[in-house]
């Protein structure tokens, strides 16, 4: 059966991001340094060939599908774009660690929205609709390849519920300008809507097992050690 895959990244940096500022909504382009950072990546790693990107309408995510894909083209998903963080959004982390409003949003849940922002919940269905709209597109326009540019809350929790095999969504934490390369059927996605985790790219890691069956990257080389999870 015919096989479509997709490589979903996270995009660069910005100066909020720089200043640990929460952005979610708030649309800020690529600051010079993160401009630079994904240019040194696209110049040092081997990036898929795409034929398509599918990207989040935010303009630090086209830019950086521009930088590291181009001459493709790029079509913007609204369903793509980072989690609305309502009050916090444009305010730096460590100013809202008393606030009894950010302790609660911070003890989780798929129902607990920052004040005035998306729950879990809701992002999770844009995961679905997005991610079924592209692999629909791909499949009526006879596309085999294509790449996603996105959000770090987004591709997290994309793979968590929709990948296999099934990691929590933190274990998918990456660097900006990263991500992971993925395997989807008409079947798969028709009666399981899921896909199958092929990989970290730039530079391919297949995924594996431990001893104790439980899934892993293999060669895991420290994903997440400068990951701003909220911030995005």
């Amino acid at each position: 059966m015919k096989g479509y895959r997709i490589s979903i990244l996270r995009h660069g940096k910005t100066m909020a991001n720089e200043e640990g500022i929460y952005i979610g909504k708030t649309d800020l382009p690529l600051s010079e340094a993160g401009k630079e950072e994904l240019r040194e990546l696209y110049e040092t790693h081997e990036y898929p060939k795409v034929q398509k990107v599918y990207t989040s309408p935010l303009e630090r995510a086209v830019q950086s599908a521009e930088i590291l894909f181009p001459d493709r083209e790029i079509e913007e998903v609204d369903d793509l774009r980072e989690m609305d963080f309502g009050v916090f959004e444009g305010i730096k982390a460590e100013e809202l660690l008393e606030l009894d409003t950010y302790k609660k949003w911070l003890k989780g849940g798929l129902d607990n929205p920052p004040p005035n922002g998306e729950s879990l919940r809701n992002m999770m269905v844009r995961c679905y609709t997005a991610l079924n709209g592209i692999i629909l597109d791909m499949m009526e326009n006879n596309i085999t390849h294509s790449g996603v540019m996105t959000h770090s809350g987004i591709l997290m929790n994309m793979m968590s519920c929709f990948g296999l095999p099934k990691m929590k969504p933190m274990q998918f934490a990456c660097p900006r300008g990263h991500g992971y390369e993925i395997m989807v059927t008409a079947q798969m996605w028709q009666q399981g809507y899921c896909f199958e985790i092929l990989g970290k790219i730039p530079g391919y890691q297949a995924v594996g097992y431990n001893d104790a069956g439980e899934a892993l990257f293999d060669n895991y080389d420290g994903y997440g050690d400068d990951y701003e999870d909220e911030r995005d």
